[in-house]
């Protein structure tokens, strides 16, 4: 069966470019200084309050994906009147690179995701599913398949939910610390976090954000032939590297 891993990456918007009414609202229960940069801290986790940067997909068997990042570089190509050209995708070890604008990005995943009979994510069912399906809506974009399936089912591979056994352990660890007890290379080992993606997007490191972005790609792919190799049972037959 085909099966394809995804991640996003998304970027708050600044507090200050909300109503004042919505500000209120965000901030209600912020009554120190420290809790009002929390709540700043926490708008790229919302599709509320936030847009998507870049979708990565990669296919764990091939090793061919393609990211879909923002590039304004791309939005002011498709709008303005000096025939300048869209800057084209690039092709780097197997990640082929497409700029766009939002929406651009939210159609290119709906498009391959219908391609493949199984996805795999961390933490998709929590996050990267509802972000996208939100998003989508906001710039009228249809879904072509169901990304909230049967939690118990084997269409979403979630590796958080097998990982942690459904909650029955006791912590969700992130992806980081999974990567590390695995000794599997992190992304987060090259000084870049989620929390980072919003002030790299603002400062124009749009590309840097897609590289970024398939890292947590090739980690997710690790911890899926983990999983599947000396986890899972029966086990499937662990992968090479």
């Amino acid at each position: 069966m085909s099966r394809v891993i995804f991640d996003i990456e998304t970027a708050g918007a600044d507090l200050e470019s909300f109503d004042p009414e919505v500000q209120a609202y965000l901030l209600k229960l912020a009554k120190t200084e420290e809790e009002v940069q929390l709540v700043r801290e926490s708008l790229s986790f919302y599709p509320n309050t936030a847009e998507i940067v870049a979708i990565g997909m990669l296919n764990p068997d091939t090793e061919k994906g393609v990211v879909y990042y923002q590039s304004p570089a791309a939005d002011d190509a498709a709008t303005n009147t000096d025939g300048e050209p869209a800057p084209e995708p690039v092709e780097e070890n197997g990640i082929t690179y497409r700029p766009g604008t939002e929406k651009d990005i939210i159609e290119g995943f709906w498009a391959v995701i219908s391609k493949y009979d199984k996805f795999v994510t961390f933490n998709g069912r929590g996050f990267d599913c509802p972000f996208i399906m939100v998003r989508s809506a906001v710039h009228d974009v249809k879904p072509t398949r169901d990304l909230m399936p049967n939690r118990f089912g084997n269409e979403h591979i979630d590796l958080l939910d097998k990982l942690t056994f459904y909650g029955a352990a006791r912590r969700r660890f992130s992806m980081d610390m999974w990567c590390r007890t695995f000794g599997i290379k992190s992304p987060k080992s090259e000084g870049v976090t989620g929390y980072d993606v919003k002030d790299m997007f603002k400062e124009g490191r749009h590309k840097e954000i897609a590289v970024y972005c398939a890292g947590d790609l090739w980690a997710t792919r690790e911890l899926l032939f983990k999983w599947e190799g000396y986890i899972k049972y029966p086990p499937d037959a662990p992968k090479s590297s």
